[in-house]
C-alpha cells in the first residue's frame, strides 16, 4: 500500500511540473473564444448547426487532431464518450455495450470519408491527411447511412477545393525507431472548373517485444503501412460537381502487442512488465492487408434540391498466419492461416433538400454487393492440414428518408425510416489432409445455403431551441446489425453456421449549449437489445452467435471552457452499464454478467495552451475503468484493472513551420487493452509503453 500511495504521488508531482511547462498566458491575445453556433455539421446528409441536431455528436477540427498528437482513426475513436477501439487481428470497436461482429467482419460504428462507406474491421484505418474535421455521431445512424450503423457513424470530412495552391508536409521520430512521413498538396489545375489533390502517410515502427527465438526477427511486433490517396475534382457548371477518388492502403502487422499465459491466472494479476518484454515464437506470424477503392460522386444542384449520386468499389486482400502453439517448441508447432479477397461495389442516389433555414428533407436508394472469397483457411495439426474454403455473398436493397419539419417557432419534428433488405449466400467446405499430400477434391464436410432479412428502421426525434444559447431533444429509433454465416463451419448443415441479425430499440435524451465562455453537450440514454451479437467457442469452432437479450444505459458529457484567450480546459465523460440480461452459452448461465469489452467509464480531461509568440502546449489526461473479457475455459467474465494514461505535446509555431515534442503513456502504465482465452491460451494484448517523441511540419 505504501508503494501505490507513493506512486499515485509521484505522478501527482509530475503532473504538476507538466502544468508548469505551460509557462505564461497573454490576455491581451486576439484569440477568439468558439462556441456551438459557429460548427456546422452534415450529420443528416444536410448542413445543420451542431446545436440543432437532436443527437449527440462529437466534433474534432485539424487542428484538435494535430494538437492531441491523433494519428489514426483508433486515436479519434478512443477521445469519444462511450467508444473504445483495439487493433486485434483487425480494428474490433465497443461503443455503449456493441461489440464488432467477428464473422461479419462488420464494426458497429461504420466510417463514412465525403460519403464513402467502410465498416469492415480490415478496412477501417483511412488516412487523416487533408482532414478538415471529423463528426462522430453517436447513436443509431441505420435510418440514413445503412445497415451497419447500429451504434455511430464516423464522418470524415476532408478540406474544400480552393482556388489557390496548399498543403503541408510532416515528419516525425520517436521510440522504438517510430517514424511518420505525412504530406497532402491541394489545388486547382483549371481555375474554378479542375481540382487536384493527393495526400498520403508512411508510418513504421520496430515495437516493443523481442522475440529470443533463433533464426527469427528480433522485432516481434513491429509493424508498417503505407496510405495513398488522390482525388480530382470538376466543376463544368456551376451547378454540377463531380469528383474521382482513388485510394491505395496497404498494412503489415507482426506477432501482437502482448503475450500468451495460461487462461487460469485472473486478468488482475496479468502485468506487461512480468514478461520482460519477450516472446519465443519459431513461425513467423504476420498480418498484411491491402485494401484499394475508388469512388465517382457526382452532384447536380437543382433550383430546390439536390441531387447526388456516390458509386464505389473496393477490393481488400488478407494474408495471415500465427504461430499456432505461441512458442518455439519443435515437437508442438500449430500454424494458423487465413487469406481471403473480398470485393465490394455500393451505389447511393440521393435527393435532399438545398435550404438550411426551414423544411429539411432527404431520401435516396442504396444498394451494395460484397463477395468474399476465402481461398485457404484453417490450421496444421502436427501431421495433419485443416483447410475450410468458402465463399460469401451478400447483397443489401434499400430504400431511406428523413425530414426534420419546425414548428411552434422553436420546436423541430424528424422522422425516418429505411425498408431494407439482404440476402446472403454461403457455400463452405472443409478438407482435412496430410499437409504434405495436396489437397483432395472430395471434401469432409461441406454447407451451402442462403437467407434473407427484411427489416424496417425507424427513428422518431423531437429538439426544442430552449433559447439562443441551449438546445434540447429527445429521441427513439431502432438499430440494426445484419446476421450472417460463420465461414468456420465443419457440418454439412449451413444453419450450423448461421446466427440472427442484432436488432436494439434506443432512447436518447439530451442538452446542449453554451454559457459564458463554456461549451457542454449532455445526452442520457437506454438500449435494450435483442440477439445481441457474442463471440462464443464450441468444441474445435470459433464462431459468432447470438444471446437472447441484453441493456445498455448511460450518461455522456463532453465540455470546453475558455479559461482566457491562451487557455483552454476540456473534459468528457462516459459512464455504462452494460449487461447480458438473457444469455446461456450451453456450458454456463451469464445473465447479469458486463458485457465483454465495454469498460464501466471513460474520463477524459485535457488542458492546452496558445500562446501569441509562438508556443503553445497541451496535456491530456485519460482514465478508463474496469473492462469484461469472456475465458471461454473458465466460462465467466473476467476483468481488467482500471488504468490511466497522461499523453504531452509542445511545441512552437514560426512562419511556416511547427516544431514540437511529445510523450504518450508518460507514467508508463501497465494496462490491458484486448484478451480472449481458450484452449488453455489467454491471448493478452497490452496498451503501449511509454512513448517520446519529435515532430516537424511545413505548411504552405
Amino acid at each position: 500500500m505504501k508503494d501505490k500511495i507513493m506512486k499515485i504521488n509521484r505522478k501527482i508531482i509530475l503532473l504538476s511540473l507538466i502544468c508548469s511547462t505551460f509557462i505564461y498566458a497573454d490576455n491581451n491575445s486576439n484569440k477568439k473564444t468558439t462556441s456551438l453556433d459557429s460548427i456546422t455539421v452534415t450529420a443528416n446528409k444536410v448542413e445543420e448547426n451542431i446545436k440543432d441536431v437532436p443527437q449527440s455528436i462529437t466534433v474534432m477540427d485539424e487542428t484538435i487532431i494535430e494538437e492531441k498528437g491523433l494519428k489514426n482513426v483508433i486515436d479519434i475513436i478512443n477521445q469519444v464518450p462511450g467508444m473504445y477501439a483495439a487493433t486485434d487481428n483487425g480494428t474490433s470497436i465497443n461503443f455503449r455495450g456493441l461489440n464488432t461482429s467477428l464473422f461479419t467482419r462488420n464494426n458497429p460504428v461504420v466510417i463514412y470519408i465525403n460519403g464513402i462507406p467502410s465498416s469492415n474491421k480490415f478496412d477501417f484505418d483511412p488516412s487523416l491527411a487533408n482532414i478538415e474535421r471529423v463528426e462522430i455521431l453517436r447513436g443509431p445512424q441505420s435510418t440514413l447511412y445503412g445497415k451497419d450503423a447500429i451504434g455511430a457513424v464516423i464522418n470524415i470530412i476532408t478540406k474544400e477545393d480552393y482556388d489557390y495552391w496548399m498543403g503541408a508536409v510532416n515528419f516525425e521520430f520517436g521510440t522504438d525507431k517510430y517514424n511518420l512521413t505525412k504530406f497532402n498538396i491541394n489545388g486547382p489545375l483549371i481555375e474554378n472548373k479542375l481540382f487536384w489533390g493527393l495526400n498520403g502517410e508512411l508510418e513504421r515502427d520496430d515495437g516493443w517485444i523481442t522475440n529470443t527465438a533463433s533464426n527469427m526477427d528480433d522485432n516481434a511486433n513491429r509493424n508498417k503501412k503505407r496510405k495513398l490517396n488522390t482525388y480530382f475534382t470538376f466543376k463544368p457548371t456551376d451547378r454540377l460537381t463531380t469528383k474521382l477518388s482513388i485510394s491505395s492502403n496497404k498494412e503489415n502487422v507482426y506477432w501482437q502487442d502482448g503475450y500468451v499465459t495460461d487462461t487460469q491466472t485472473a486478468l488482475k494479476d496479468i502485468k506487461r512488465d512480468k514478461y520482460d518484454n519477450e516472446v519465443r515464437y519459431d513461425d513467423e506470424t504476420f498480418e498484411e492487408y491491402t485494401n484499394n477503392s475508388q469512388s465517382i460522386t457526382l452532384k447536380y444542384a437543382f433550383d430546390n434540391f439536390d441531387l447526388t449520386s456516390v458509386s464505389t468499389h473496393k477490393k481488400y486482400e488478407t494474408e495471415a498466419e500465427f504461430d499456432g502453439d505461441y512458442t518455439d517448441n519443435p515437437l508442438n508447432r500449430n500454424l494458423m492461416f487465413d487469406y481471403k479477397d473480398t470485393k465490394s461495389l455500393t451505389q447511393e442516389i440521393r435527393l435532399s433538400s438545398s435550404s438550411s433555414d426551414s423544411f429539411k428533407w432527404v431520401t435516396g436508394l442504396y444498394y451494395e454487393n460484397e463477395e468474399e472469397k476465402s481461398s485457404f483457411y484453417g490450421m496444421d495439426f502436427g501431421a495433419m492440414r485443416q483447410n475450410i474454403p468458402s465463399v460469401l455473398d451478400n447483397n443489401t436493397y434499400a430504400l431511406f428518408g428523413q425530414v426534420m419539419i419546425p414548428f411552434a417557432e422553436d420546436f423541430e419534428f424528424t422522422l425516418g425510416g429505411r425498408y431494407q433488405k439482404i440476402k446472403k449466400k454461403a457455400d463452405i467446405d472443409v478438407f482435412m489432409y496430410p499437409k504434405t499430400s495436396s489437397q483432395p477434391n472430395t471434401p469432409i464436410a461441406s454447407s451451402k445455403g442462403d437467407k434473407t432479412w427484411t427489416e424496417f428502421i425507424p427513428k422518431v426525434a423531437l429538439s426544442y431551441k430552449i433559447n439562443d444559447n441551449w438546445s434540447s431533444f429527445i429521441s427513439y429509433s431502432k438499430g440494426y446489425l445484419p446476421g450472417g454465416f460463420n465461414f468456420y463451419n465443419n457440418s454439412n448443415n449451413i444453419n450450423d453456421a448461421l446466427f440472427d441479425p442484432q436488432k436494439s430499440t434506443n432512447y436518447e435524451v439530451g442538452i446542449k449549449g453554451n454559457f459564458g465562455n463554456t461549451n457542454l453537450m449532455l445526452s442520457a440514454f437506454r438500449m435494450d437489445i435483442t440477439d445481441i451479437h457474442i463471440y462464443k467457442v464450441e468444441g474445435a469452432r470459433w464462431l459468432t452467435d447470438n444471446a437472447k437479450k441484453a441493456i445498455s444505459q448511460g450518461i455522456e458529457l463532453e465540455a470546453t471552457h475558455f479559461l482566457n484567450d491562451n487557455w483552454e480546459l476540456n473534459a468528457s465523460l462516459g459512464f455504462i452499464d452494460a449487461e447480458y440480461k438473457d444469455y446461456d452459452n450451453g456450458t454456463a448461465k451469464l445473465d447479469g454478467q458486463k458485457i465483454q469489452h465495454t469498460p464501466e467509464y471513460m474520463a477524459r480531461i485535457g488542458l492546452a495552451y496558445y500562446g501569441n509568440d509562438g508556443f503553445y502546449g497541451r496535456t491530456d489526461l485519460n482514465f478508463q475503468g474496469e473492462t469484461a473479457y469472456f475465458n471461454s475455459d473458465r466460462n465467466i467474465m473476467d476483468k481488467a484493472n482500471s488504468y490511466f494514461t497522461a499523453n504531452l505535446k509542445l511545441g512552437f509555431k514560426i512562419n511556416k513551420w511547427d516544431i514540437y515534442a511529445y510523450g504518450k503513456n508518460l507514467f508508463n502504465e501497465d494496462y490491458i487493452k484486448a484478451y480472449s482465452g481458450a484452449y488453455n491460451l489467454g491471448r493478452v494484448h497490452f496498451g503501449d509503453p511509454r512513448k517520446i517523441g519529435i515532430g516537424f511540419k511545413y505548411s504552405f
